[in-house]
């Protein structure tokens, strides 16, 4: 609502100076309402194009994130929503640049028909009549336009999710010309296209010249001059250009970006030791890592880069393994799924060949260089801060929620949650094998230590196939709470409040958009026993 707020007060405080202020009197009658809106477009892209860097200062949010005296929980709920603010600044310099660029045709045609032989200074055109094509062809307003313009359609276009879901790289080298897009941003206004009047007081708007009669007078200026009791002028009317002020914007956020990007760039190119590589069922990669100094909390994601694959490329991975005091390993999941994990995939277990012998005792597995920038905050972080949490994992979702999990079982220290409901729906059974040692580990820890109702778990399969490949001994307490079929969420919701009532109840969600639509309706919606339902998102789309 404030970012709402802020862009309507923007618009309309624009509007109102360019149609009202003296200083643009002459120029508002050259180019009428075309001024007013061309000019309010741009205050708001001014803001919006300051705003849209902001979220993307990953390292910035994740210091906020975890200073506790500074953020509370509802505020670290908001920065979790900064993918979808920078969306919907993006959104924003996308449409008011339409309106912008309609004002401005516009006003290129007035700026040709009402060439104004009284005031020179203030056209431009350089006679009347010129076509509008060539005023934006020989204008460095003009042609700066025409590049923003087009790199800004190269990013909306490559920005929808079936280009990024087809071809990555696209999106991300297309997205990397927002560099290009601030440069020329800040020279657009070089050049002077609108100008405005420096002597109101000497010549008021309207104003008799010191040669000129009240006949030659325009019917308006007569009705201006005997309502307002304007006289003859002093000076003829001057006219400078507004010195550029998008810099003003935009200077302070790209910097900041800037130093962000050269902080994580520093941070990054520590090298990363490669320790163990494991294949999991359902094309599944686990990857253990080692790097000096890493430090991660449960929840957070890192952002990986192999040069091997792309040096350009980075993807963000969750966390399924964080350092402790004893372990300094972390790990990550990934699921093999386009050209980039396929890649990688390949690099990390290259196929034997079969023209070689070599003994597997004595076989030297060589790992790809990898660069690591992280961590970094997500909304699983705030699990421990609820004193009942439900997390819901849909398929390799459940990335999540295993460094939760883990922290349990390594067993933390320090935090508010009482209680954990852990629903995790999957196509395959053989899915559950990722995390099945890690559930059963936890679940026995807590049968030990006589908390057998801190942990509560529920499996969904949707495709039931054969059942009997679970029912082993050591993973007999995930046999005996997986379910066919998929889960009844209003039902689940109604059991949990029951159960805990009076109490605000923290759901986290990773999977599907169609788990994460019903969930997020049935928290909104009002509930049973007082308890409130506070829903998170975790995504990386």
């Amino acid at each position: 609502m404030l970012w709402l707020g802020a862009n309507t007060w923007m618009f309309l405080n624009t509007f109102l100076l360019y149609s009202t202020g003296q200083q643009y009197h002459y120029l508002y009658k050259m180019l009428g309402v075309g001024l007013c809106i061309s000019r309010a477009s741009a205050s708001v892209l001014n803001l919006n194009c300051s705003l849209v860097l902001l979220p993307m200062c990953r390292s910035l949010l994740t210091f906020i994130r975890g200073t506790r005296a500074v953020s509370s929980r509802k505020t670290r709920r908001l920065l979790d929503k900064y993918k979808t603010f920078h969306v919907a600044c993006g959104v924003a310099v996308c449409l008011f640049s339409v309106v912008h660029v309609s004002a401005h045709m516009v006003n290129l045609v007035n700026f040709s028909v009402s060439y104004s032989d009284d005031f020179p200074a203030l056209n431009l055109a350089r006679y009347r009549g010129e076509d509008p094509k060539r005023i934006i062809l020989t204008t460095i307003p003009g042609v700066t336009g025409v590049l923003l313009v087009l790199i800004l359609l190269l990013m909306f276009i490559s920005s929808s999710h079936c280009v990024r879901v087809s071809n990555y790289e696209i999106f991300w080298y297309t997205h990397n010309l927002f560099i290009v897009f601030y440069i020329i941003l800040m020279v657009h206004m070089v050049g002077g296209a609108l100008k405005y009047q420096t002597n109101v007081e000497a010549h008021p708007p309207g104003c008799l010249g010191p040669n000129q009669s009240s006949t030659e007078q325009r019917v308006e200026d007569l009705d201006r001059l005997e309502d307002e009791d304007v006289g003859r002028c002093r000076e003829d009317a001057r006219f400078e250009p507004h010195w550029p002020q998008t810099w003003l914007w935009v200077s302070g956020p790209l910097c900041l970006y800037c130093v962000e990007r050269l902080y994580r760039y520093i941070r990054s190119s520590a090298p990363v030791t490669i320790v163990t590589v494991v294949k999991h069922p359902c094309n599944v990669i686990e990857l253990r890592m080692l790097k000096k100094n890493f430090k991660a909390r449960p929840g957070q994601y890192i952002v990986l880069n192999c040069p091997s694959v792309s040096s350009f490329e980075n993807h963000p991975f969750t966390l399924t393994k964080c350092p402790t005091v004893n372990r300094e390993t972390f790990g990550i999941h990934l699921r093999v799924v386009g050209d980039w994990t396929e890649r990688f995939t390949q690099l990390l277990l290259p196929q034997p060949r079969m023209d070689v012998e070599i003994l597997p005792m004595v076989q030297q597995r060589t790992y790809p260089k990898l660069y690591i920038d992280g961590p970094f905050g997500g909304p699983s972080e705030e699990v421990f801060n609820y004193d009942v949490s439900l997390c819901v994992a849909g398929g390799i979702g459940v990335t999540p929620f295993a460094c939760v999990l883990q922290a349990l079982l390594d067993g933390w220290r320090g935090f508010r949650l009482q209680r954990l409901y852990f629903v995790w729906v999957c196509r395959e059974l053989q899915s559950f094998y990722w995390f099945a040692e890690l559930l059963c580990a936890l679940h026995q820890k807590l049968w030990q230590e006589n908390r057998p109702d801190y942990f509560n778990l529920k499996l969904y399969v949707s495709q039931a196939g054969d059942l009997q490949s679970m029912s082993e001994e050591r993973f007999r307490p995930l046999a005996s709470r997986l379910l066919v079929g998929r889960p009844r969420w209003k039902l689940l919701l109604d059991e949990i409040g029951r159960s805990n009532k009076q109490k605000r109840v923290g759901v986290f969600c990773c999977g599907p958009k169609g788990i994460s639509r019903t969930l997020h309706k049935l928290c909104n919606s009002a509930r049973s026993c007082g308890t409130t339902f506070e829903f998170n998102k975790e995504s990386f789309s």
